[in-house]
């Protein structure tokens, strides 16, 4: 559901591009992408960031601008070295990028004309100037099918639950004591065992049961009370339980990207049952969030309550 990009430093450098005023164009088109669906591969255990920001006079203007709102947005991801010594040629941080792929697979790797020609035998490389025509550019897209199972969920969401600084779990009926909610735990132990942990939200109904049959169940007890509230406690973490009048649709909202889950988070029996996550537009994801925050009152608030460490 979120890409992650290694970006060779070429790019950011007019004169690597087939006229300079070129520069400015595809800086502009990769912009939204690398802000709303993706992250950026900090490699070489950050240094690759270290070496943006020491050589600004090389960079155009809008390569500096996009790189700020990169470390704004907290869309750098830091990566292990891979290669012995500190890069210092664009070609170098190819050969660094290619190696930290072997190592964690990346989306793709964007470079800059000369660099890309330079190994135009790794498919993993595109060049910047020809970014559409790479397939792993065109397979972008907004939605994924995938299987209702937690390893499926837990892949997809991978690198936003291991970089993401807020998550909102929202999904009228997610249950401690529900059985296709069993293994929703392992959806909160990648960020709960992080440090520092990110904020960690989770929504849901004051009800179960139809219109004509609801029941009000006592939710505070028996989330304060449930393996999840031992679970995180044992990692130090806690999360935030919101309880509402009510709601239908589901969501993982973060800040960086939000996600419609249209069976919300339990599994299903049917191993082979398929549901449809679709990546929401920034605009979207914030109306979203705006919606479950409390002070909104786009809907009433029964209950709220830290599950975890009280720390």
């Amino acid at each position: 559901m979120i890409a992650e990009y290694a970006l060779i430093p070429d790019i950011f450098d007019g004169a690597c591009y087939s006229a300079p005023a070129v520069c400015d164009v595809h800086l502009a088109h990769l912009k939204p992408v690398l802000l709303e669906e993706a992250l950026v591969r900090d490699l070489a255990g950050g240094k690759w960031s270290a070496y943006v920001s020491a050589n600004p006079d090389r960079w155009h203007q809008r390569a500096k601008e996009l790189y700020k709102k990169l470390v704004l947005q907290r869309r750098l991801r830091r990566a292990r070295p891979e290669c012995a010594g500190l890069p210092a040629t664009d070609a170098e941080w190819c050969v660094e990028a290619l190696a930290s792929n072997r190592t964690d697979p990346l989306s793709g790797i964007i470079a800059g004309r000369d660099i890309a020609a330079a190994f135009t035998a790794e498919p993993k490389i595109a060049e910047i100037e020809k970014l559409s025509s790479a397939s792993w550019w065109q397979n972008r897209g907004p939605s994924k099918r995938i299987r209702r199972d937690i390893a499926d969920y837990l892949g997809r969401l991978r690198l936003i639950l291991g970089h993401a600084n807020s998550l909102m779990f929202i999904d009228p009926h997610v249950n401690p004591e529900r059985h296709g909610y069993g293994e929703f735990l392992q959806l909160l132990v990648p960020a709960a065992s992080r440090q520092p942990t990110p904020r960690i939200e989770i929504h849901r109904v004051c009800y179960v049961g139809s219109p004509q049959n609801r029941v009000f169940p006592d939710w505070p007890s028996i989330f304060l009370k449930s393996h999840w509230a031992a679970a995180l406690s044992l990692l130090g973490a806690h999360a935030e339980v919101f309880i509402w009048d009510d709601f239908h649709d589901r969501y993982l909202i973060s800040d960086l990207v939000g996600i419609q889950t249209p069976n919300g988070f339990d599994v299903s029996h049917d191993r082979e049952e398929l549901t449809t996550w679709t990546r929401l537009s920034r605009n979207d994801r914030d109306d979203v969030q705006r919606e479950f925050d409390p002070a909104a009152r786009r809907h009433k608030l029964q209950a709220r309550l830290r599950i975890g460490s009280p720390g």
